[in-house]
């Protein structure tokens, strides 16, 4: 069977490629390898492989987030070592 091929070029950040590089490499792929199995998995899964998500918090964790920046500068806010801690969660 007679495979055709396509040259594909792109651009992609260089600090990202050489990290996939060592990956790939320790995987015992090359990078042209590893797009083909991608590649091959989207088309055979119809869709991107991988969930593919904006990874913002919810208003709870950004309430949460912003008490824990809040306390952390609050010269007022009682400051324990570890060992007071755990002495204060045992009391």
């Amino acid at each position: 069977m007679t495979t055709s091929t396509s040259n594909v070029s792109f651009r992609i950040d260089s600090d990202i490629k050489a990290q996939a590089d060592r990956l790939f490499s320790e995987l015992g792929l090359n990078m042209t390898t590893a797009f083909n199995i991608f590649l091959r998995q989207a088309v055979r899964e119809g869709s991107i492989p991988f969930s593919v998500t904006v990874n913002t918090p919810n208003a709870e964790t950004v309430a949460a987030m912003l008490e824990a920046q809040r306390i952390a500068h609050d010269p007022a806010v009682k400051r324990y070592s570890v060992e007071e801690a755990l002495l204060e969660l045992k009391s």
